[in-house]
């Protein structure tokens, strides 16, 4: 497999391309041009690595999870702590790309989608660092259950709107944005939280979300000589993963494995895994795989974690996937709810719900295989945001 997808159209193989409303078209045909420009641009990428360094704290840092690791008896496990970056999760590293993007473009008004509100808050960080207003989508259910960024938004000064419609989650948020972006084309960029959606975006955040494989593979050289055996990272859209999985994607004997959220099991309605039980279909300006009836109406997802249940996967995830060069596993709120614990009382790190779910990968395999096997996992963000989620399942009131 050639690491040169998407081709000129967007498409990685079959999956991706532009579905939009005809109104939207030119504005993409800009910002694909824009993008073009910027993605050659040593001016550009000096600009991020500033921000990067000085702002977001990268590098990120390379942790061997010991205790866990002889706690499991089998494969030595490290984190890619993107939990300690600024804002607490990877998402800050493609809102500082898209927010300089959005500048160059003479942008004013930024609007984002967000379901665990990690996004949300770097978007509205980004803007406050920039100056430019934010309005932030966000299910009312999320809203609920993600109280701590709720307030962390309007602090950096974003307006949180409340979206009641559908099943009141990430997918019906990434809607209504899409309707605002629609009614503002000329003064409003839409800082899109995955690697999802028309092209350019799933090719422009996975180039800015790279920087986490890019960093992992320097680090695991200097602190084991060699490359991993296994990288695994959660999947929702769709963002962390393939940031820690595209580098590798040339070193085959490199295992690439994302986690999708198998909510209460898919012998029941209640999960996310779209590569699992998804079907092909166009939704949210793409052609990938979303889970869908037989009509092709697109499903309600659920997931313990408000990031992961998204109905849909991003085009490249759907290529990996039909390719075989990724692997795509599962895991339930249940092992997800362990593995939060564990990492919690073990290692002195509380990941989010959505890292959780790549960790109980790990709790489930790493007593498999031999020790001298180098697992990574990728920490894709703290878990303060979940605590009243967390909460509640334990029967206790904050």
């Amino acid at each position: 497999m050639k690491t040169v997808f998407p081709d000129d159209r967007g498409y990685y193989n079959e999956f991706g391309g532009v579905f939009l409303p005809e109104t939207l078209i030119p504005l993409v045909e800009t910002l694909t041009g824009e993008w073009n420009k910027a993605k050659v641009s040593d001016e550009f990428w000096s600009m991020i690595n500033y921000y990067h360094k000085y702002y977001t704290g990268r590098p990120s840092p390379l942790y061997y999870a010991e205790r866990l690791t002889k706690k499991l008896g089998g494969a030595k496990i490290y984190f890619k702590r993107e939990d300690l970056n600024h804002t607490g999760a990877h998402k800050i590293n493609h809102c500082i790309g898209q927010i300089l993007l959005a500048k160059k473009m003479g942008k004013t008004r930024i609007i984002a989608e967000t379901g665990a509100g990690q996004h949300g808050v770097a978007a509205a960080t980004a803007a406050a660092l920039f100056g430019l207003k934010c309005v932030v989508y966000m299910g009312e259910i999320d809203i609920e259950r993600q109280k701590p960024n709720v307030f962390r938004m309007k602090l950096l000064g974003a307006d949180v709107t409340s979206v009641k419609d559908g099943s009141k989650t990430l997918k019906d948020a990434v809607t209504a944005a899409m309707q605002d972006w629609v009614t503002n084309v000329d003064d409003t960029y839409y800082l899109l939280g995955s690697v999802m959606g028309p092209h350019p975006y799933p090719e422009m955040i996975r180039t800015f979300q790279s920087v986490i494989g890019q960093e992992l593979k320097t680090q695991i050289l200097e602190a084991e000589n060699r490359l991993p055996d296994t990288v695994t990272a959660c999947v929702g859209g769709g963002s962390n993963s393939i940031g820690i999985f595209y580098p590798f994607i040339e070193d085959k004997e490199v295992k690439l494995v994302g986690v999708e959220a198998a909510g209460l099991g898919l012998n029941t309605d209640k999960h996310a895994a779209t590569l699992a039980k998804g079907t092909k279909g166009i939704f949210h300006g793409m052609l990938s795989y979303f889970i869908q009836d037989d009509d092709g109406q697109i499903t309600e997802p659920y997931s313990i974690s408000a990031g992961l249940d998204y109905p849909g996967i991003g085009p490249e995830h759907a290529m990996l996937k039909q390719t075989g060069r990724a692997i795509y596993d599962l895991a339930t709120d249940e092992e997800a709810l362990n593995a939060f614990h564990l990492t919690s009382q073990l290692e002195g790190i509380i990941p989010a719900l959505e890292s959780s779910h790549a960790i109980a990968y790990a709790i489930r395999t790493a007593p498999k295989l031999p020790k001298e096997h180098i697992m990574v996992v990728n920490l894709s963000g703290r878990g303060d945001k979940d605590i009243f989620a967390i909460a509640d399942r334990m029967g206790v009131k904050l």
